[in-house]
């Protein structure tokens, strides 16, 4: 019986240590690219988090360094108080996860409309920033889209202002991600459809969203069924530590009794 206990407890200190360690090493890869990506960069101006991928990076994982290192470090050497930090700053996540996705429900319009700010701030920021510059790039090939409810919003750009008084030579414009690519693609009437795409980005990422519902769901729960995960292991070692403190206890005072007996 003991040695099951004892078979067990190894099971699941090292399998939440396993756990903990291999997000360990991921949150210092992102820690590393982050600031990677913010001393290759010109410019230390910060507009939005949302519009600074590497500040992004560096501020998550350091949030997931910090606590994924208790975890490793709690469950490594038995530290009760290491995991209860641990059990409760998840248990604080996961609750401002649900909170959020609740109140993204129920407020889904201003959601939407803050996101859509954000990205023409992003727009506005398009060649200031070499980071944000890729990754609107990306959005844009990648969805097949151009600006945020249209090509139109490029305008709102310095470089591709569509002005008699803009000396850019990208003037009247739009990126190169805009453009279509010609690959058997069914041409539309319009003239400029044929050379770029017109449909907004977020209209575009929110169809893609409902389309994919069950992938960006299942995703959603695998990262929600990891945290619980963590949790409970972490509480059954917690309860495991604590039984083995009594025993001890247990087994101390009654070696007192006996040796004051024996006097």
């Amino acid at each position: 019986m003991e040695t099951r206990r004892k078979k067990s407890f190894r099971a699941v200190k090292y399998t939440l240590f396993v756990f903990c360690y291999i997000f360990w090493v991921f949150s210092a890869v992102l820690i590393a690219v982050g600031v990677y990506a913010k001393v290759a960069k010109e410019s230390d101006a910060v507009d939005t988090l949302m519009a600074e991928p590497a500040l992004l990076l560096i501020i998550v994982g350091s949030l997931m360094f910090t606590i994924t290192f208790l975890g490793c470090f709690g469950a490594l050497r038995n530290i009760t108080l290491l995991l209860n930090v641990f059990v409760g700053i998840l248990l604080a996540i996961l609750l401002l996860q649900i909170t959020a996705a609740v109140l993204g429900l129920l407020f889904s319009e201003k959601v939407q409309e803050r996101t859509e700010q954000l990205m023409m701030k992003a727009i506005v920021r398009y060649r200031d920033d070499q980071d944000l510059e890729n990754v609107i790039d990306f959005v844009q090939k990648k969805f097949k889209c151009c600006g945020v409810d249209s090509y139109v919003d490029w305008s709102e750009n310095m470089y591709f202002n569509a002005s008699t008084q803009n000396p850019s030579l990208e003037a009247y414009g739009v990126p190169f991600s805009c453009c279509v690519r010609l690959k058997n693609e069914k041409m539309e009437n319009s003239v400029v459809s044929r050379l770029i795409y017109t449909n907004g980005c977020l209209d575009e990422m929110v169809w893609w969203g409902k389309q994919n519902l069950l992938l960006v769901g299942g995703m959603t729960l695998a990262l929600l069924c990891i945290e619980i995960c963590m949790m409970s292991l972490a509480s059954v070692q917690l309860s495991q530590i604590r039984s083995v403190q009594q025993k001890h206890r247990k087994s101390s005072i009654t070696q007192n009794l006996c040796c004051n007996r024996k006097s």
